[in-house]
C-alpha cells in the first residue's frame, strides 16, 4: 500500500470551481473521492461526511481558486507502447489527463505479433509488435499498470498486417474473413472499436468496401470507427464522403481524427468541411478530435515535403544528428533539394507546418470537436503537443481568444469524449463515478513545451487521481495509480486480482 493511500481513507476536494465536464454551468463546491469512485459532491461537505468516515480519515486538499474537473481523455493517441516502456506517463498526467484512446490512425499494437519477414509500422516501434490478441495486450498494460488508463481501438491497418502477405491491393475474401475474425475477438475482449489509416501505405490500396465490412463487426459490438481520412489535403470532401459513407452503411458512429485541411492549396477550406460534417450529421452520429496547433507530425513522406512548409526533423535512423532540425536547412548544407534530402534522412519523422490557424480555430471550437494530442512518443525531438495539447486549448483558445467558455473547454476534453469513444463511468463528476480528477488553475494553466524544446512540464495543473489515486501532484508523478485497460461503456471490464 502506498503511503498516500494508507494515510487517507479519503480526499475532499474543497471549495474549489466544480466543473463536472457535462458542459452545463459551473458551481463552487466540493468533491469527495474515496476509494476508487467519487463519493459525493456538493458544498460544505466536511460538515457532513457520510456515516462511518471521519474528519480524521480524509485528506483536505484547498481547492480555493481551482477548478475541479473530471480527469481528461485523450482521444488521439499513439501511447500503446509507451503504456507498457514508462508507466509513469509524465507526459500526460502533468496535463491532467488520466485515459488515453490509443490504437489510433489504422495501428494498435494488437492483434499482431511482428515476424521478421514483414516491415515495421514505425509509429509505436516495431520491437513492440507482440500482442497476438486484445486479451494478450490488456494483460499486459494490467501487469505494468501505467498512471493512466487505456482504452484501446484496432488498428484496421494491423489486420491487415496479420492477415495478408501483401498490403499493396485490396484483401481477398479469405484475408477479410481473417480480419473480421481477429476484430471481432477484440472487440469480444473490450476494444473500443477501429481505426483507419487510408492516407498510409499500408492501408492505402483498402477500398472502401474492405473498411465497411470490418466496421459492420464493430457496430455488432456497439463500437466507434475513426478513421484518419484518405486525404486531407485536395480530396478532403471526396474522403469525408467517403468515410461517412463506409460509416452509416456499417451502422457505426464515426470520428474523424486531428480534422484539418492540409496544405496551403487547402487553406480555408475548413469553410467547406465543417458545414459537410454537420451535413452528414444529420444521418449518422459523427465527432471530430483535433490538436492545437498548425503543425502536424507523422513520417517522413517526400510527398509531405513539397519546398514551401516547414518540415522539422523529429527522427531519422541514418542521420539522428540531424534530428531538431529543419529539412530546408540539411538539404542546403548537403547541397540537395528538400525531396532528396527527405529520401535521405528516411526512415524517420517530422513535423510539418502545414495547417493554417484560421482553420485550427474553426475546428476547435465546432461543438462536435473533442481534444486529442496526437502525440509521438517515440519521436527523439516529438511535436509539442505530446505534452502540451490539453493546457494549451486553455491558455490559448479559452483564455486568449475565448472561442468557447470554461465549461465548454472541459466538456472537450471529458464528457464528450467518453460518449462519443463508449468510454464508462469515467467523463463526468457524479457520485458513485470513478475518481479520475484533474485540479488546476485556470489562470496559469499553459503549455510550456515548444518546438525547439518539446519536453516542458506543463504549468497549472496541481493534482491528478487516476481511480481515487494521486498519480500527480504538480511537478512531478507520485503514487502509481493502478490504472487499467477500459471497456466500452455498458460493458465495464474488471480486472481479475
Amino acid at each position: 500500500m502506498s503511503e498516500q493511500k494508507a494515510a487517507a481513507q479519503a480526499v475532499l476536494l474543497e471549495v474549489g470551481l466544480v466543473v463536472d465536464g457535462s458542459g452545463g454551468p459551473s458551481w463552487p463546491g466540493d468533491v469527495l473521492l474515496r476509494g476508487d469512485r467519487i463519493l459525493a459532491l456538493g458544498a460544505g461537505l466536511r460538515e457532513r461526511l457520510p456515516e462511518g468516515l471521519a474528519l480524521a480519515d480524509v485528506e483536505v486538499v484547498d481547492c480555493r481558486g481551482k477548478v475541479i474537473a473530471p480527469g481528461f481523455i485523450d482521444a488521439h493517441t499513439h501511447d500503446d507502447a509507451i503504456v507498457l516502456r514508462d508507466p509513469w506517463c509524465l507526459p500526460k498526467v502533468s496535463q491532467g489527463i488520466t485515459t488515453v484512446v490509443t490504437g489510433n490512425c489504422g495501428i494498435s499494437l494488437a492483434p499482431y505479433r511482428t515476424p521478421q519477414s514483414k516491415p515495421p509500422l514505425t509509429l509505436l516501434g516495431a520491437e513492440s509488435f507482440r500482442h497476438a490478441t486484445m486479451a494478450e495486450y490488456r494483460a499486459a498494460v494490467d501487469a505494468t499498470q501505467p498512471a493512466l488508463n487505456v482504452a484501446a481501438l484496432v488498428g484496421h491497418t494491423t489486420l491487415r498486417f496479420a492477415a495478408m502477405d501483401a498490403l499493396d491491393r485490396p484483401a481477398s475474401g479469405d484475408e477479410l474473413a481473417r480480419m473480421e475474425a481477429l476484430l471481432d475477438s477484440c472487440m469480444a475482449d473490450g476494444a473500443h472499436g477501429m481505426s483507419s489509416g487510408l492516407f498510409y501505405e499500408e492501408a492505402f490500396a483498402a477500398p472502401a468496401e474492405e473498411v465497411t465490412a470490418l466496421a459492420r463487426v464493430v457496430a455488432r459490438h456497439g463500437g466507434v470507427y475513426a478513421t484518419h481520412l484518405r486525404s486531407e489535403m485536395q480530396q478532403i470532401i471526396e474522403a469525408l464522403h467517403e468515410a461517412g459513407d463506409s460509416a452509416f452503411n456499417a451502422g457505426v458512429p464515426l470520428v474523424i481524427s486531428h480534422h484539418k485541411c492540409a496544405g496551403p492549396a487547402n487553406w480555408g477550406r475548413t469553410k467547406e468541411t465543417l458545414p459537410l460534417i454537420e451535413a452528414l450529421a444529420k444521418r449518422q452520429e459523427i465527432a471530430m478530435d483535433v490538436y492545437p496547433y498548425v503543425a502536424g507530425s507523422t513520417v517522413l513522406r517526400e510527398d509531405l515535403v513539397d519546398g514551401v512548409i516547414d518540415v522539422l526533423l523529429t527522427w531519422s535512423d541514418p542521420h539522428p544528428e540531424m534530428t531538431g532540425r529543419l529539412v530546408s536547412d540539411i538539404a542546403r548544407e548537403w547541397g540537395t533539394t528538400e525531396q532528396e534530402a527527405c529520401l535521405r534522412l528516411k526512415p524517420g519523422g517530422a513535423c510539418y507546418f502545414q495547417m493554417q490557424e484560421e482553420d485550427v480555430e474553426r475546428v476547435i471550437a465546432h461543438p462536435l470537436t473533442m481534444i486529442g494530442s496526437d502525440g509521438l512518443p517515440h519521436d527523439r525531438h516529438p511535436h509539442p503537443r505530446l505534452w502540451g495539447a490539453f493546457p494549451r486549448v486553455f491558455a490559448r483558445y479559452w483564455r486568449q481568444r475565448k472561442l468557447f467558455t470554461l465549461e465548454q473547454a472541459v466538456h472537450k476534453m471529458t464528457g464528450m469524449t467518453a460518449r462519443n469513444l463508449r468510454i464508462a463511468d469515467r467523463g463526468l463528476l457524479r457520485a458513485g463515478t470513478m475518481a479520475d480528477v484533474v485540479v488546476f488553475d485556470p489562470e496559469t494553466i499553459a503549455d510550456t513545451a515548444t518546438y525547439d524544446k518539446p519536453h516542458g512540464v506543463s504549468l497549472g495543473v496541481e493534482h491528478v487521481f487516476v481511480n481515487g489515486v494521486r498519480a500527480y501532484r504538480g511537478g512531478g508523478s507520485t503514487d502509481a495509480a493502478e490504472a487499467k485497460v477500459l471497456a466500452r461503456a455498458g460493458r465495464m471490464l474488471t480486472r481479475g486480482r
